[in-house]
């Protein structure tokens, strides 16, 4: 898989989210997560994302077990200041929860440590501060924030330079290009798309709210497009959408992946998630999907915001998240 740049950190254009083998999308096992984990370094990835709140930290002991003896094969990365629902940004807060992400992740150093969300009590100066210090300590390699506006951005890049900002991208999920996607490319900052595929929407496979576990992050936070009657509207687009998969010989997951790969000069790594082998294999095909400019805009036309049923979160969780203020 060829390499994409976070900072002074080398990682393969598709990152792997490990989220869903610890939270958010029903059981997984743990056994099966060990070999996708070890299987999914033997075909490319190198760049994990985890954060000590996916499963209170059993994410997190699931990637020092699984990959015990190979930690010089990834990037890894983690979050900080959410854990239990509850989001703390206070400097203090950050440090003890960096000795302990260090703990269980079993290494040394994290390579790229986010503030998983800012914290509306705390100034973004001071928890990047605490961060700051966890890198000249050599704690951390680089930092980088999730679900933020510009604003946040450069009053946290004016501390110490941030190489990342991670939020929710996808051909259904245009938040980013109001505005955070140009700041930035201004200040030389990566892009990393979580939920690229729409929360399995585009993947074909997604069921009908009616049908998932109450504890589903789709039965939650991303309610709105998966209500039945969202949700119906919202298939519809699947139909023209898989013309164009089957067009290129790839899949719909491969194709909304692709459409990520090849915007902003091939800035952004997104990360998607999965506790399937044959789907992580498969969204690795998505590196070898090349899409000219005239499909890119087809895609641009046919799924956005203006023509998807839904918002991504309830309004109270949209009216909290730091990023919609872009």
């Amino acid at each position: 898989m060829q390499k994409r740049t976070i900072g002074s950190l080398s990682v393969s254009a598709l990152g792997l989210g490990c989220m869903n083998m610890s939270y958010g999308y029903g059981p997984a096992d743990d056994s099966v997560s060990v070999r996708l984990l070890n299987e999914a370094l033997d075909v490319g990835y190198s760049f994990l994302d985890t954060a000590m709140a996916y499963g209170s930290g059993h994410n997190e002991r699931l990637i020092a077990t699984a990959l015990k003896g190979r930690r010089s094969e990834y990037v890894l990365a983690t979050k900080c200041a959410l854990w239990k629902g509850k989001i703390d940004g206070r400097p203090e807060v950050i440090i003890e929860s960096c000795e302990a992400s260090l703990k269980r992740l079993g290494t040394d150093v994290i390579d790229l440590y986010y503030l998983h969300r800012v914290d509306p009590g705390v100034p973004v100066e001071e928890s990047v501060g605490a961060m700051a210090k966890l890198v000249a300590d050599g704690k951390v390699r680089e930092i980088g924030l999730s679900e933020v506006c510009t604003e946040t951005l450069r009053r946290a890049h004016a501390v110490h330079p941030i190489a990342a900002v991670q939020s929710e991208y996808s051909l259904w999920s245009r938040t980013p290009e109001r505005g955070i996607l140009e700041a930035c490319k201004a200040l030389g900052v990566a892009f990393v798309p979580f939920s690229p595929l729409g929360r399995g929407f585009f993947t074909g496979k997604a069921r009908d709210v009616t049908q998932l576990p109450e504890n589903d992050l789709r039965c939650t936070i991303a309610r709105p497009r998966f209500e039945p009657d969202a949700f119906a509207e919202n298939s519809k687009l699947l139909e023209p959408f898989g013309e164009i998969a089957q067009g290129l010989g790839c899949t719909m997951a491969q194709l909304a992946l692709a459409w990520l790969l090849a915007r902003e000069d091939g800035r952004l790594v997104p990360i998607p998630g999965t506790k399937h082998i044959d789907y992580m294999r498969e969204n690795a095909g998505a590196a070898d999907v090349a899409l000219d400019p005239q499909t890119v805009d087809m895609l641009d036309r046919l799924i956005n915001e203006s023509t998807v049923v839904g918002t991504r979160y309830s309004a109270e969780r949209m009216a909290r998240t730091d990023s919609e203020r872009d």
